[in-house]
Order: structure tokens, then sequence, then C-alpha cells
């Protein structure tokens, strides 16, 4: 077993537990450190699957922006009237439901699935993993042949974010 594959295991185990946490915690501070954990689990993986442009964008996106300002937030309000913020779960059983449906049809899909691209393959006479880092390609491809799109969608995001910033404004010009 390689180092890589035990690392693999580690953090596989880490983000599922973390994971497992989020949900059955009812502190929601507790429940934010339990995505903080989750997420950089998921970008070490990426890591580990050199997936660099991935694992960045994971980093940068999820845990820089996104949980950052969702912790920001909880942090705030997490004394109101003097107690700590707490969520409740409702709908447990529709919820371990839905989860139980959904892990038996993907459990099917991956067990019913047909490898036989994988017949006769021998894994020590494969050929060596690429092991170039993906980010200078993908730079490269949306700088040539995907800059238009990706202006697009820079110029959508800002207008999206000019509209959140007009309606969260108190003083309307009507």
């Amino acid at each position: 077993m390689s180092l890589v594959l035990i690392f693999f295991y580690v953090f596989g185990f880490l983000a599922i537990a973390s994971a497992a946490f989020m949900l059955a915690t009812k502190n929601v501070l507790y429940a934010a450190f339990g995505l903080l954990v989750t997420l950089l689990s998921l970008a070490a993986i990426f890591v580990l699957l050199f997936a660099d442009f991935v694992a960045i964008t994971q980093l940068m996106v999820y845990v820089g922006g996104v949980l950052v300002l969702i912790l920001f937030g909880v942090m705030l309000s997490n004394q109101v009237q003097g107690r700590a913020v707490q969520s409740e779960s409702v709908n447990g059983i529709s919820g371990a439901l839905v989860a139980g449906i959904l892990f038996g049809g993907l459990a099917y899909l991956i067990l019913s699935a047909d490898y036989l691209y994988l017949e006769g393959i021998n894994v020590a006479d494969a050929a060596p993993v690429n092991t170039k880092s993906s980010i200078i390609a993908i730079g490269i491809r949306l700088i040539t042949n995907f800059a238009l799109p990706f202006e697009v969608a820079s110029l959508i995001l800002l207008i999206a974010l000019m509209g959140a910033a007009y309606i969260s404004t108190e003083d309307k010009h009507e």
C-alpha cells in the first residue's frame, strides 16, 4: 500500500466523519467548523488526484470565500439574547428516508455498472499517471479558446453583485 493511498483513505475518512459530525451537531458554529474540515479534506483529496486547479478553486472559493462568510455570520449572530444559536432537525425521518433511497440508488448504479474496459488490464503494465500540473493548460485555454465566455461570466457576476448591493441599501430612490 503506497503512501498516497494511505493519505487518500485518511482524508476520505476525515471528510466523511466531519460531514457526519456537521449533520449530527445542533450547534451552528460547530457545524460550520465541521464544514471547514470537510472542505479542506476534499481539497487534499483533489491534490492527491493531481487536480491542482480544482483543489485551489476549492480552497479559494469555498474555504476562503463562502465558508469564511458563513463563519463571520454565525460568529456575529451566535449570541442571540444570551444563548448560543442552536439548530433543530424537524424532518429527521423523511430526510433519512430520502438519504437511504439516494444511497441505495447510487450503490445499485455503481455495483451494476459494466466494467468491461477493465478486463485484461494489468495495473503494473499500465502507463504511468501524468503528474504534470493541470493549471497551465486550463490557464492557456481560458485566455485563448474561452476568453469570451470567461469575460461574459465575469460581467454577469459583476451585475449580480451590483444588484445585490442596490437591493441591500436602505435608502432606495423611487
